[in-house]
């Protein structure tokens, strides 16, 4: 029987967190050896495999769980402020990162790049897990070929920190690889209102929504003369992202280098 991949999960308290725990849990493939969250204490898998006690402790320090657990792969779904040092954190301890967290620039993204091959090691990070935003963000550029007039609106709850969301910036690159620059609206437009337009990205706008009771959805606008295409993609439940971690926790372990988009992964 082919040894189990350990994992550690990073944000273990949080909701995206949690189901990273309970998918981990469930999968006889994966090993569960460490869990980092901002209090310390036994993860309760009770509600989640039937099981009271699952034998790990989370951690309120990264460092510490790595050294002592040794992982093979870090899931971490924290918050843009902690995912660039909790992603060298890992590298410096050889363990694989895979990041659901957005808010990495270009640069960073090279640079652990360079630090994954340094090590021999590979990485992912994700603006989405979901297939059926990866297919949205597919066949937005497919559309662009086409349509050359697009916006993107994007909404999230009101508790997400980052705007516009990466995976309406990771869709915004895809179309923009698809289609020249192309300046939209009437030349003579005014904002009468500051930021009215929404965000400038290669000609066209990304809006971004920020609601209390919105899960996460996408939907890319095409115009044309006499017609509009509209791609869409509604997110309801983290679960959802679930078999698109299990499948990167399981790829990145024959990966070297630092992957940025899930896509990458797909068949």
């Amino acid at each position: 029987m082919a040894r189990k991949i350990k994992v550690a999960v990073a944000g273990a308290g949080g909701r995206m967190g949690r189901e990273v725990v309970r998918m981990v849990l469930e999968d006889p493939e994966l090993q569960l050896v460490a869990a980092i969250g901002l209090s310390a204490g036994p993860v309760d898998a009770g509600s989640l495999v039937g099981k009271p006690d699952t034998g790990v402790i989370v951690s309120s320090r990264l460092a510490d769980a790595l050294s002592a657990s040794r992982p093979d792969v870090l899931v971490d779904f924290t918050n843009p402020k902690s995912a660039m040092p909790n992603t060298e954190i890992a590298l410096a301890y050889g363990v694989r990162p895979v990041i659901g967290t957005t808010g990495f620039t270009p640069e960073q993204i090279s640079d652990l790049d360079k630090q994954c091959k340094e090590k021999g090691i590979g990485g992912l990070i994700a603006p989405n897990f979901s297939i059926g935003a990866i297919l949205m963000m597919k066949f937005s550029a497919m559309a662009a070929k086409y349509f050359p007039h697009v916006e993107i609106i994007e909404y999230h709850g009101d508790q997400k920190l980052d705007a516009p969301s990466g995976t309406s910036i990771k869709t915004a690159e895809w179309i923009s690889e698809a289609r020249q620059e192309l300046r939209q609206g009437n030349p003579k437009e005014e904002e009468v209102i500051e930021g009215a337009r929404g965000g400038y990205y290669n000609g066209f706008r990304i809006h971004s929504v920020r609601l209390p009771g919105v899960f996460a959805q996408q939907e890319v606008v095409f115009g044309a003369f006499g017609q509009t295409l509209k791609i869409r993609h509604d997110s309801y439940d983290r679960a959802g992202y679930m078999p698109g971690v299990n499948t990167a926790i399981k790829k990145i372990m024959n990966v070297t280098g630092m992957v940025y988009g899930f896509e990458h992964f797909l068949d």
